[in-house]
């Protein structure tokens, strides 16, 4: 019924010079996604990609509903510059779609096609009413939308309007390094990122025997629900040693600046590691207030360790519309999986929320940070986690 798929994409339309440059990435990511799916040629035209498809439309638009940088996708039907056949082709898309009210919508870029768009819908409109006695039209609230496209190549008749992600092609941006734990929000904070046209590799602290095998596969999964939507369709996951860090803050006499100093020590490592993987952001999943490393004091001092851009997609959101993201996107079922990470197996019983830097600094005083974090990374592993 379908042969094509109108795929629609919106921001990067704005781009100007660069804008080739946003559609190729969009060209390639979207063979990524597709790779395992039959389907035929993708051919792009000014503002629309066309993707033939295979009798298998349906599958085809679902898998590209998780492409970033696409708004929305429509399977059409390709008829010739001819009346007759563009009304023939609106007979069938009027048979496959559901609805007792209508209107029809024309565009007409090709301004060498003899009728105007009003004139168009007047002879699209009569012909439906003609035919299908149980329709009427109805221009402000109508079931659904008869759209038709005359361009150089042919006319386009559609009804259905499929929404997609949106944002930037995953990759567009440059490369970022998310701190991934296995919460909530870190995830919810990738996907973000990634929607704004960034490249991710995770970094997850791991406190063995202090946390288990379990939270660490919990990690491992989270990594696999975004993987789709990274540039790639992989994703990079970087097991960071944390265990003689989280004995070294047991032993210090400042308890209740042991999740800042803990803190620190991971935008330390993060840092070193996106330095050697040419990563241009961290990324984190705190929300403002949320808990006591997350107030701006906190948020501050543990800031001051990093020269490096930390962005935080969450700042603004309340616990609620993190999970509601969550569960959108896949994440929550995993995410509230009882297995603890090294962020909440050791918290204290009264944390500070308002550190003052000068203490920070007199605590870490205790410690050989440089050695610790050195042998945190010399200890790190890489896993390639696949979809």
């Amino acid at each position: 019924m379908y042969p094509l798929l109108l795929v629609r994409y919106g921001e990067l339309s704005l781009k100007g010079r660069n804008r080739k440059t946003f559609e190729d990435l969009l060209l390639t990511n979207m063979r990524a996604r597709l790779a395992d799916l039959p389907h035929g040629r993708i051919t792009k035209t000014f503002g629309r990609i066309y993707l033939e498809t295979k009798d298998n439309w349906a599958d085809l638009a679902e898998r590209l509903q998780g492409v970033f940088g696409i708004v929305s996708v429509s399977p059409v039907l390709k008829r010739d510059l001819d009346l007759e056949d563009i009304q023939e082709g609106a007979s069938l898309i009027i048979q496959d779609t559901p609805g007792k009210t209508f209107k029809v919508e024309a565009r007409r870029p090709n301004k060498s096609f003899p009728l105007t768009s009003p004139e168009i819908c007047r002879a699209l409109g009569g012909h439906v009413l003609r035919n299908f006695p149980h329709l009427s039209v109805d221009v402000h609230q109508p079931d659904f939308v008869l759209n038709v496209e005359i361009r150089q190549e042919g006319a386009f008749l559609y009804s259905q309007v499929i929404p997609c992600l949106g944002g930037l092609p995953a990759g567009s941006s440059g490369k970022g390094l998310l701190l991934l734990s296995g919460g909530i929000d870190s995830p919810v904070a990738g996907f973000l990122s990634m929607k704004r046209g960034v490249s991710l590799e995770g970094l997850h602290f791991y406190s063995y025997p202090f946390t288990s095998e379990r939270s660490k596969a919990k990690v491992v999964e989270l990594a696999s629900r975004l993987a789709p939507y990274n540039s790639r369709g992989t994703f990079k996951l970087w097991i960071a040693y944390f265990t003689e860090i989280q004995k070294a803050l047991q032993l210090s006499s400042h308890q209740t600046l042991s999740i800042t100093l803990m803190r620190r020590f991971m935008l330390r490592i993060a840092t070193k590691l996106a330095e050697r993987e040419k990563a241009l952001a961290l990324i984190t999943g705190d929300s403002l207030g949320q808990v006591a490393s997350q107030t701006m004091e906190s948020i501050h001092v543990i800031n001051a360790v990093t020269t490096t851009p930390v962005f935080r997609p969450l700042i603004g959101l309340d616990k609620q519309e993190i999970i509601d993201l969550s569960v959108k996107i896949g994440t929550y079922e995993t995410s509230i999986l009882p297995y603890e990470d090294c962020c909440t197996v050791f918290v204290p019983t009264n944390p500070a929320t308002r550190p003052r830097l000068e203490k920070v600094l007199e605590a870490e005083a205790e410690l050989d940070v440089d050695g610790l974090i050195e042998e945190a990374l010399a200890k790190t592993e890489l896993l390639e986690v696949k979809p």
